[in-house]
């Protein structure tokens, strides 16, 4: 009887205990699932510049300005701005109620040492920083940067949405080795880590925060109120585009953030889904070549890669059909702001003969090349394939090595021999917010060691993109961005390979998708 009476009681606490824990649960309206296009691997947004680390980023550290959905600078952290009269001097103050999730306030110390960090990695940090002749600790709650001249994009700069952001982080997480990952994921942004439900390769989980103090001013992009609509927000990872396709179409998921291109016509035919883009600028496809080993330090490898591939190739596996893509040789986009394709024009059509001499000439003698990719992003993959194919026509000796992704991004960093763990090339895509400005593109940083993957070195290149930075009014920086330009088709710090638009899926209960350049959560509704 008395077992019989224990057996009852454990049964009726693990009923209670699981009645408890649902309870716990958030409503199922207060939860969205997402397919996210990549597994996150790396929590450090100022290491990785890859978009599913950004996008984590972004939910959960905020930066002293943001983006609005026309790429506009606003204050966002920032409190109060004032710039002195010579230019030389930016004081910026924090605004009330920013608390990291751990309870501390953000201080100035914060501000300090995280943009210190981001700025000997980033794109846009390196460059800001030729232009910082000091940046100070005020008080508690204010900074002063102070400039070497004037320069206009201080706010552009701090508010980058792109590459490597300049996240606000406590400062024992900002002392952390710029070139080592922080581990830790305390931001002070709307959203909260869960990281005892993170389950690398199924799932990661963000709570909202309770204590996130919003912004006054309505949403727009990554500027005004961030305002969080739900309880939860849930990385569902799925890897097989049909299983993803077929968790948006019975409500499993909520959004399918990057739908496989041939199934988008049968899930759009669902009158409960809808097929939409969230930005007007088209994102770009590039192969991006290992400067430091031969043969790509040698800029006639480079141009091989140029003459060697044609982009309705790659565009056309990557993305079918072609409503969804388009030729462009402009590193800066097309249809963007700075789209020129000047100097461009010679690699417009392949031309394997040019591409064989070239090859020749750089001193390659058929060596194995490391093509390192990963079909958990099946464009990217596909396109790989594409790379390694024409290549090889070329005279390129390609060894197509295919891993996850987060292998590949983490490969990506390895400065070391490719054939002791190193690389030779990739395909990636970058979003048209990244590419579209020579401050904010990260591929075009040819500043050696400051630069992206691929670490491209070329004083006048960077000499001509510090023009474009310098230039005072709209008409001599365009000038100044055609001359850089120009070089750039020159020396080829990646082959540009067209660009495409990747529209999200979503069931229709969804509401408030901002346009912005990577997907964000905040003024999100289900109903």
């Amino acid at each position: 009887m008395n077992l019989r009476r224990l057996l009852l009681a454990c049964t009726g606490l693990a009923a209670t205990l699981s009645a408890g824990q649902a309870e716990a649960q958030p409503a199922p309206d207060r939860v969205l699932r997402v397919a996210p296009h990549a597994d996150l691997r790396t929590l450090d947004p100022v290491v990785a510049s890859i978009t599913i680390t950004r996008m984590h980023g972004l939910m959960i550290y905020e930066t002293l300005f943001a983006w609005d959905s026309k790429l506009n600078p606003r204050m966002q952290m920032a409190g109060r701005h004032d710039v002195s009269a010579d230019g030389l001097t930016h004081t910026i103050g924090l605004r009330d109620g920013l608390r990291f999730h751990d309870g501390q306030p953000v201080t100035a110390r914060d501000v300090v040492a995280s943009l210190e960090r981001w700025m000997t990695r980033d794109t846009v940090g390196g460059k800001l920083k030729e232009y910082v002749a000091a940046l100070d600790v005020v008080d508690d709650r204010t900074i002063a940067l102070k400039l070497k001249r004037p320069v206009g994009v201080v706010p552009f700069a701090l508010g980058s949405a792109v590459g490597m952001i300049p996240a606000i982080m406590r400062e024992s997480d900002a002392r952390t080795d710029p070139h080592r990952a922080v581990t830790e994921a305390i931001g002070s942004g709307p959203f909260r880590f869960n990281r005892s439900e993170w389950r690398a390769g199924a799932r990661v989980v963000y709570d909202r925060n309770p204590d996130y103090v919003p912004r006054s001013e309505p949403a727009d992009g990554l500027a005004g109120g961030r305002v969080v609509k739900l309880d939860r927000v849930e990385w569902q990872i799925m890897p097989d585009a049909a299983t993803a396709a077929a968790a948006l179409q019975t409500g499993e998921i909520d959004i399918w953030e990057q739908p496989a291109q041939d199934l988008m016509a049968a899930i759009s035919r669902s009158r409960d889904i809808r097929v939409e883009r969230y930005t007007s600028l088209s994102n770009q496809v590039m192969l991006r070549p290992n400067h430091l080993h031969p043969p790509f330090n040698d800029p006639r490898a480079r141009l091989a890669l140029a003459y060697a591939t044609d982009q309705a190739d790659f565009l056309a596996a990557g993305y079918g059909d072609d409503r969804w893509w388009r030729r462009c040789g402009s590193y800066f986009i097309c249809g963007g702001p700075n789209g020129t394709e000047a100097g461009s024009e010679p690699y417009a059509q392949p031309n394997l003969e040019t591409a064989r001499r070239l090859l020749a000439e750089s001193g390659y003698r058929g060596e194995k090349l490391v093509l390192t990719t990963s079909y958990d992003i099946a464009p990217i993959g596909r396109m790989a394939e594409v790379a390694a194919g024409r290549l090889k026509q070329a005279g390129f000796n390609i060894d197509l090595q295919v891993s996850d992704w987060g292998t590949v991004t983490t490969r990506q960093q390895n400065r070391g021999n490719p054939a002791e763990g190193g690389w030779n090339l990739f395909v990636t895509t970058a979003s048209g917010a990244t590419m579209q400005s020579p401050m904010t593109n990260i591929g075009t940083n040819m500043g050696c060691d400051r630069g992206w993957a691929g670490w491209p070195c070329d004083e006048e290149a960077e000499r001509l993109r510090t023009a474009v930075v310098d230039a005072t009014d709209d008409g001599a920086r365009r000038g100044a961005t055609e001359t850089l330009h120009r070089r750039l088709a020159e020396v080829q710090p990646y082959r540009v390979l067209g660009q495409f638009d990747q529209p999200y899926a979503r069931r229709s209960n969804i509401s408030g998708v901002l346009d912005a350049p990577v997907m964000l959560f905040w003024n999100i509704e289900k109903k």
